[in-house]
This record gives C-alpha cells, structure tokens and sequence, in this order.
C-alpha cells in the first residue's frame, strides 16, 4: 500500500523545526497574578509599520542597486525616478506565498496600465533564481534581483524565525496548495536563500515620479501578510 502524505505534512515537516516559536498562543492571563501573556515580548510579531518613509532611508536608498534579467546593475530608486510604480518586495524567488502575491498584483495590471503605473517586483537572490521565477510564473510585470538584498535592510523590513512559521501562514500555505500552487524547493535552498535562513520577509511600495516621492508602503509583518489589492489601487491608481 502507498504512502499518503498530506500537504499539511509536508509543510510542517519540511518547514518546521520543533521549537516554542512554532505555536502562537492567544493571550492568558495568569491565574495567580493577571499579568502573563503569550506570546512573550521576545517573540510577539512585530507591529505592521504603515507610513512615510524617512528621509534618511530615501537617501540610502539611492545607494542601493539591484539586477535586471540581464545582470545590469540599476540603482533601486531609478525604478522610479521617471514614473509611478508599484514595487513588491518578495520573500524569495521559490517562495509559494509569493507567486501567490505576483499574481494578484498582476490580476490588477491592466488597472495600473491605463493609470501609467509600472509594476515591478524584486527579490533576494540571484539574477538566474530571478530568471527562474519568470519562467516558471510568467510575471508580467519587471523582475529585478537583490543579491545583497540590500534594499530591504534599507526599508527596515522584518526578518526572523518567528516572522515565518506562524499559524497564519502555514493556513495560507495549506490553501495555496490546494488551488495548485506550488513552492520551488530548489530554488528556496540555494545559497542566496539559505545563508539568511530563508527568514526575510518583504512588502509593498507606491513610489515616483522623482527619486524621492514614496506615497504608500507597506511592510509585512509576517510571512503571507499581503495587503488589500483595493489600498494599493487607491495609492497607485485613484
């Protein structure tokens, strides 16, 4: 008789080290003092950082670059110097919940087309793991790649063992599997992923014209924590 193996299985087995981190309990009250939460400080999620962008980070920014398909080196803030554009952080390019997020930005593309707004997304890793994910997601927007992944230290976006495996996105996994999508293992242990643990997590921007123009951006919180398509339409779009 065959072997069964759900896709729950596959990706608590997979994806999970048995650890406190892995369960997120609501929070309690002690008994004896009423004092007690879970989960603790150290490993609540972080709060969801909602608002303008700093000054500073606008000139770091600038210092930033990141690949096109073609390993030409751009400086992240020319993506959009000239134009509006709806910028993606991706987790990394074998990440499941990220084809999921490519593709209901790109269900909108030709909302952002008649408004003149570029959609663009970037992720940690190489320019062949970024000509991967086109290929196999075919993205119809621009895909650059950020080996360094420089930008998103920048942006300050969060990163950790605790932002990843939460039961939100595991339910989320679950439910991308079910409509066929599909995480690309290979691609998820190469180096550019594995030496930062697979950890980070990205998010959202509505940027230009000019360098220094960012009206929205929005910043995960934990892995899967896409934002409502009709706030990004509002911001890049209305």
């Amino acid at each position: 008789m065959g072997t069964t193996i759900s896709v729950c299985h596959v990706y608590f087995s997979i994806n999970h080290q048995p650890s406190i981190s892995n369960t997120v309990k609501p929070k309690t009250k002690s008994r004896f003092d009423g004092t007690h939460r879970w989960p603790p400080p150290s490993l609540a999620l972080p709060e969801r950082v909602e608002s303008e962008v700093s000054e500073d980070t606008v000139d770091l920014l600038d210092t930033v670059k990141v690949f096109d398909l073609n390993g030409n080196g751009i400086p992240i803030s020319d993506l959009w110097k000239d134009r509006k554009a709806v910028v993606a952080f991706a987790r990394h390019f074998g990440c499941v919940l990220c084809r999921k997020r490519a593709d209901y930005l790109a269900s909108k593309k030709d909302v952002m087309d008649k408004s003149g707004v570029a959609l663009v997304l970037i992720g940690p890793g190489s320019v062949d793991q970024a000509k991967t994910f086109v290929e196999q997601t075919k993205f119809k927007g621009e895909v650059y790649a950020d080996p360094n992944q420089s930008s998103y230290e920048a942006l300050r976006f969060v990163s950790g063992i605790t932002t990843t495996f939460t039961p939100k996105a595991g339910l989320k996994i679950i439910q991308l599997y079910m409509e066929g999508y599909r995480q690309d293992w290979k691609l998820s242990f190469e180096e550019n992923t594995v030496k930062k643990g697979g950890w980070q997590q990205g998010g959202i921007l509505v940027a230009g014209p000019g360098k220094r123009n960012i009206s929205y951006i929005f910043k995960d919180k934990e892995a899967g924590d896409d934002p409502e398509i009709e706030d990004i339409l509002k911001a890049c779009c209305s």
